[in-house]
């Protein structure tokens, strides 16, 4: 059998070199926007806390950012807690709540589809996160026909 001759890794050692960028820090020119569509079930994965902090990120590049939640992707829109609404359950409980409350204090809008939201998971807008805007179903494919008109970089979140 091999020996193993390298020490085990210890706390606060470096694996990677993570200052080093490959690419140009872009940031966006005045005016430019930006939507994150998110179809995906909160706590299913983790691509909807991924894209939520891309949807920072692009905040912070200084794009106009706009998030769609729909289909199975409102369950990151609602409000959770337990055994209270605002208690976190265990760590990290909260992720999608503090994230998208952070990209509304940070300037970005936040959508929410009202048939997903009632029709298949039986919630109601006041479940929502304060600040997060319910719409029609019908507006759903309008807000992405419009950021592209405008020329918008869009980032579509599916997963199921």
């Amino acid at each position: 059998m091999p020996a193993v001759t390298k020490p085990a890794n210890q706390k606060g050692d470096f694996l990677v070199d993570y200052e080093s960028k490959v690419f140009e820090d872009v940031k966006a020119a005045p005016g430019e926007k930006a939507l994150v569509t998110f179809h995906t079930v909160a706590f299913e994965g983790s691509i909807g806390l991924v894209n939520l902090l891309q949807a920072s990120r692009l905040i912070s590049k200084g794009f106009e950012t706009s998030v769609l939640l729909y289909g199975p992707g409102v369950t990151l829109g609602v409000q959770r807690g337990f055994p209270k609404l605002g208690d976190e359950a265990f760590p990290g409980h909260l992720n999608y709540q503090a994230r998208i409350e952070k990209i509304l204090n940070d300037g970005g809008k936040v959508f929410c589809c009202r048939f997903a939201l009632q029709a298949l998971y039986g919630h109601g807008e006041g479940a929502l996160i304060p600040g997060v805007t319910p719409i029609s179903p019908l507006d759903v494919l309008d807000i992405v026909l419009l950021h592209r008109k405008e020329g918008a970089f869009i980032l579509n979140t599916w997963t199921l």
